[in-house]
């Protein structure tokens, strides 16, 4: 992996794991506050934070997967991560054992 290449897989492995983080936060932490203690506030600042970081992921996984040479497979196991809880976490370790990439 050449370094544009490795600067492309660190950029994208920070903002995938912030980006599950945050989901991890609003719905472990955010969303009971709202439901079981009635503090709705949780919820719209986490989740407007996990929304940008959302769109960021997205938005980065198409350059990321073109730079990287991935097949649609990939980048399309990428996209289906990033809505999953611990989605983002899962395709990392997918990628790390697969392509062998250092981050």
């Amino acid at each position: 992996m050449n370094t544009e290449q490795t600067k492309w897989a660190r950029r994208f492995k920070w903002i995938s794991l912030i980006e599950g983080l945050s989901f991890l936060i609003l719905l472990g932490i955010a969303m009971p506050l709202k439901y079981v203690f009635d503090l709705p506030l949780a919820v719209t600042y986490v989740g407007w934070a996990h929304g940008l970081l959302f769109i960021l992921y997205v938005y980065t996984v198409f350059p990321t997967a073109h730079r990287l040479k991935w097949d649609f497979g990939r980048t399309l196991f990428a996209l289906i991560a990033s809505v999953l809880p611990f989605g983002p976490f899962i395709f990392h370790r997918y990628l790390k054992k697969d392509q062998q990439v250092h981050f």
